[in-house]
């Protein structure tokens, strides 16, 4: 229970007389007939320390639904209403118990079925991200102030070298937030489920590999081109990382309309896709298909993992494997997947590993993303001298970045002003 009326409506239900904050008092609970329902643990918690901000009373009752439910009613008669959903952590919010990166991390933290996002929220809910954001909105109003005071005191002794510092925090800024936001996007199956497409021009082994993958025959296998007419996902996990695979249709010159529908979602698998398994047949030359397919690598290389995968490996050899990267993998998709699991695992793993901080939301992304356009567009007005638009876009790059905490006020650019100036004196 959290509100004004917690604590009142607790020593109702549990005919205590009082409840110290912050212990374990062992209690019956009664209902309305003033009939014992359950011996259970009361725990309250006073405003404002609590989750809440408010008085917050916890009850530990025993398991099982019918016994939760007789509490629950008890509680109900006494003038308690059922809490909306989130309506804890909203009212933390307001009550400046949580920001909103906190609250975004609670509600991902609920769904995530990822150990890796599980401790990447924890580190949001102790507040890396909250450090992270004020760290940089420090950073923006310093450097707002001090070209404020420019503008508006020009004839102060102000520092001789202070429009180079500028540029040079400008410069670090900068490349903070793009490696922050980048990395973020690359990162974002951590949370959701890495999608992985497998793509190759047809007949090459993807459904086989896809099935070898699920361990069990989800995809029809036939020799006939252009079996998989359309994308076929499963999740499955991979290490500690649960990923969803795409096996896709073949990619090649179709005037089939349904054919060529299936290749146009081939193609948005790859867009939407973290990594990509690029398979080739061992068994038969290079061709313009092949080719083809590669071209196509090339375009995503710079924004995905792409593994190459020349697959039956039991067959005689025909494909001329300098077509393909040095790391590319031969196998055999109806007999042995191991070195394409472990390649996937420790690709997955080093995303996990990198130590940059992780948006959780593309709310917090499309944030950080703005703040560095805005840091970079009000470079270039810095270095023309065009001080009144520098400080506009470094106000919006200001509001950007803290509208995944909190508001921006403008006092903090008058606090920043006169605590470093003796302005006015």
């Amino acid at each position: 229970m959290s509100g004004a009326d917690a604590l009142s409506v607790a020593l109702r239900l549990s005919h205590q007389t009082t409840l110290r904050p912050r212990h374990a008092t062992l209690s019956f609970l009664y209902d309305s007939a003033c009939a014992p329902i359950d011996q259970a643990i009361v725990l309250y918690f006073k405003a404002p320390h609590s989750f809440t901000g408010e008085d917050v009373v916890e009850f530990q009752c025993h398991g099982g639904s019918i016994v939760a439910s007789m509490v629950l009613d008890a509680l109900l008669s006494l003038g308690v209403r059922l809490a909306q959903p989130g309506e804890f952590s909203k009212r933390a919010f307001l009550n400046g118990r949580i920001d909103l990166s906190e609250a975004e991390a609670i509600a991902a933290l609920i769904e995530t079925k990822s150990a890796d996002a599980a401790k990447i929220l924890t580190r949001q809910l102790k507040g890396e991200l909250k450090d992270f954001v004020e760290h940089v909105r420090d950073q923006l109003v310093e450097m707002l102030a001090f070209i404020e005071v420019n503008i508006d005191y020009a004839e102060e002794d102000l520092p001789l070298d202070m429009m180079q510092k500028i540029r040079l925090r400008l410069e670090a800024l900068s490349e903070k937030l793009r490696r922050t936001y980048e990395s973020s996007e690359r990162r974002k199956g951590l949370l959701s489920g890495f999608k992985i497409a497998i793509v190759g021009k047809p007949n090459v082994g993807k459904s086989s590999l896809l099935n070898a993958l699920l361990s069990y025959d989800r995809a029809i296998i036939s020799t006939i081109a252009g079996t998989t007419r359309d994308t076929i996902e499963e999740e499955l996990r991979i290490g500690s990382h649960l990923v969803r695979i795409v096996d896709t249709a073949g990619i090649r010159e179709a005037h089939d309309m349904i054919e060529k529908i299936g290749i146009e979602r081939s193609i948005s698998a790859i867009e939407e896709s973290e990594i990509v398994i690029a398979m080739f047949d061992n068994s038969r030359t290079c061709d313009a298909e092949d080719l083809h397919m590669l071209a196509l690598l090339k375009t995503y290389e710079a924004t995905k993992s792409v593994i190459h995968v020349l697959n039956k490996s039991d067959l005689p050899a025909l494909f001329d494997r300098s077509c393909l990267d040095e790391g590319c993998l031969t196998l055999s998709a109806h007999r042995d997947t191991d070195l394409l699991i472990q390649t996937l695992q420790t690709l997955l793993d080093r995303c996990a590993r990198e130590d940059s901080i992780m948006l959780t939301s593309s709310r917090q992304v499309e944030a950080v993303k703005t703040a560095y356009q805005e840091v970079v567009t009000s470079f270039d007005l810095l270095n023309e001298g065009q001080l009144e638009l520098f400080a506009f876009h470094i106000n919006t790059a200001v509001e950007a970045i803290s509208s995944i905490t909190s508001a921006f006020e403008r006092d903090e650019i008058l606090d920043k002003m006169f605590s470093r100036f003796c302005l006015g004196k």
